[in-house]
């Protein structure tokens, strides 16, 4: 591997470790890892490949951010906050189109979980010397911590089904943990529901995930309820007070005002904390409605993807973020490996599959896709399609280790260069 090459893979690398600690160091591992993969590619000549539907969808969900600030209801952040989908689709299309091998994606995995790991050390250590709740450093409040963990408890647990051994099992375990810790009750059931589907896809290759992960979330459950966890504790204060959703309906109801009053760009990126009672009152005046401030929250966000999207980008943001994830899942159901396919094609593919899972699940009461859980998606997902592409093209992995001279390398039948 050259120079220029470890550099690339360093700085992506960095990326995954970084990722849940801190913005400089991610930040600038981000900006590296596009250079050097730019110059590098460029060198060669080989950008991994004919345009095709995936280039259109991700080129179309990054533009949409732009095309909405320029049409946006509201100005304060559209621009700024179009910049997340550019760091997050970035990074998915430069994965997806990449050419690591098996061994430098799986360090891809490694890094992602190393970090993950360090991250809770240090949220551990902040837990027990104050009262704030488990939270990742750079992740941040604990719902996105939540959804942090859930991604990567899947990733974790494709890793097992694909015989990843103890490490892997116990990497599992400490996630599993401290999802239960954040008490973020769409994170914990969506993950515990997401290991029972990934064991299930095993069951092809092998039955024993299935029965693993029935008795591990039973046993989650069990303890959760008679120990009193915490989020029991918290769901059934909310069931008391009769407000199981936590405020969510009112901050929906805000949020689908906003959207018919701006129903094509909606009111921008990042702006809808600009959704006040105020304007609310005067938008529902304007289409002839009435208003009860009762039956409406403020808040940053719509407290959903969907409806955030909605809200923020209105239809034309909308279409593309469908658009991204309804061929997310039809390409896991049509390209689901075989039964005799490689470990990390079925590790790949359920960590993929993960993501899509979480991120479309808990996304219907809190705002996934974005920011650090966003990016974390785009990291398993583009790694998928980039091995998908080439099990496609017959099965072998081109490696251009020597990117920068532009000489192209035949890969032997496990995935290591001649």
């Amino acid at each position: 591997m050259n120079a220029a090459r470890r550099i690339e893979l360093g700085a992506l690398l960095a990326l995954a470790f970084f990722l849940p600690l801190y913005e400089a160091p991610k930040t600038i591992a981000w900006a590296v890892f596009v250079v050097a993969w730019l110059v590098n590619h460029a060198r060669a000549r080989n950008f991994g490949g004919r345009w095709d539907a995936w280039d259109w969808l991700i080129g179309a969900w990054i533009a949409s951010g732009f095309v909405v600030a320029s049409c946006a209801g509201l100005h304060q952040s559209e621009w700024r906050g179009a910049v997340d989908l550019v760091r997050n689709g970035v990074l998915l299309w430069l994965l997806r189109r990449s050419d690591y091998s098996p061994r430098e994606q799986r360090r891809i995995l490694y890094a992602l979980l190393a970090g993950v790991v360090v991250a809770l050390a240090l949220g551990y250590w902040r837990l027990w010397h104050s009262v704030q709740p488990l939270e990742l450093n750079s992740v941040g409040h604990v719902n996105h911590t939540a959804i942090y963990l859930a991604i990567m408890l899947g990733a974790a647990a494709a890793w097992l089904f694909s015989g990843g051994g103890i490490v892997a099992s116990v990497t599992l375990i400490v996630l599993l943990v401290s999802l239960v810790v954040t008490a973020s009750r769409a994170a914990i059931g969506v993950g515990l529901a997401m290991l029972v589907v990934l064991a299930a896809a095993w069951w092809p290759r092998s039955r024993r995930p299935l029965g693993a992960a029935a008795v591990l979330v039973a046993a989650t459950v069990a303890a959760a309820w008679f120990g009193d966890a915490q989020f029991i504790q918290k769901h059934l204060a909310n069931v008391q007070a009769n407000n199981v959703l936590a405020y969510r309906d009112g901050i929906w109801r805000a949020a689908l005002v906003a959207w018919e009053r701006y129903p094509v760009c909606g009111v921008g990126i990042d702006n809808y904390q600009l959704v006040t009672m105020e304007r609310l009152q005067v938008w529902r005046a304007e289409a002839g409605k009435d208003f009860d401030p009762q039956r409406y929250v403020e808040y940053v966000h719509a407290h959903s993807l969907y409806l955030t999207t909605l809200a923020e980008r209105g239809v034309v943001g909308a279409l593309a973020l469908g658009a991204l994830l309804a061929a997310w899942l039809v390409w896991l159901a049509r390209y689901r490996p075989r039964r005799e396919a490689a470990d990390d094609e079925w590790l790949w593919w359920g960590a993929a599959a993960a993501a899509w899972i979480v991120t479309t699940g808990v996304g219907f009461v809190n705002t996934t896709l974005h920011h650090e859980h966003g990016m974390l998606a785009a990291f398993l997902l583009g790694v998928w399609l980039s091995r998908l592409r080439f099990t496609k093209r017959g099965g072998h992995q081109v490696l251009a280790t020597k990117l920068t001279s532009g000489i192209s390398q035949v890969p032997r039948s496990n995935g290591e260069v001649a």
